[in-house]
């Protein structure tokens, strides 16, 4: 009989685990608005025993329907996730990444264009100090 390999790291959750936690915090989300698991399976399209099973972690959220379900419940999809323990190892954003992400969802937010270019402009005169502009570029907001 073979001896049981030995992992160095720290044990990984289950898949179930994330299943529960995320179906809680679906429940937690409809109880909060007064919904009950019947009109929260209607808002999603699904059977009133799905939703059921959604909420206890029985059954796995696809991605697409988690978006359904965040958008009937309002929220982000990251919702969901909030409050889950990372493990060690785990992705963790550095600073300048949470910064990234909070000047594209700024950015994204300004509805006039040409605020939009003059913060590349702002950006790019930081970024390259001494360098002359060239007033003819034609930059390009993606």
């Amino acid at each position: 009989m073979a001896a049981p390999k030995i992992r160095d790291e720290a044990p990984r959750p289950r898949a179930q685990d994330i299943d529960r936690y995320v179906g809680a915090r679906m429940r937690e989300r409809r109880i909060m608005l007064g919904l009950t698991q019947q009109q929260m399976a209607e808002l999603i399209g699904v059977t009133y025993q799905q939703a059921h099973k959604y909420e206890k972690g029985v059954n796995r959220i696809a991605g697409g329907r988690l978006y359904t379900i965040a958008q009937a419940l309002g929220v982000e999809v990251g919702y969901f996730y909030e409050g889950m323990k990372a493990l060690p190892g785990q992705f963790a954003p550095t600073a300048q990444q949470r910064l990234i992400l909070e000047l594209s969802r700024n950015f994204v937010a300004i509805s006039d264009r040409r605020r939009q270019e003059a913060i590349c402009d702002l950006a790019r005169a930081l970024a390259n100090p001494g360098v002359p502009e060239n007033p003819t570029d034609d930059a390009t907001i993606i």
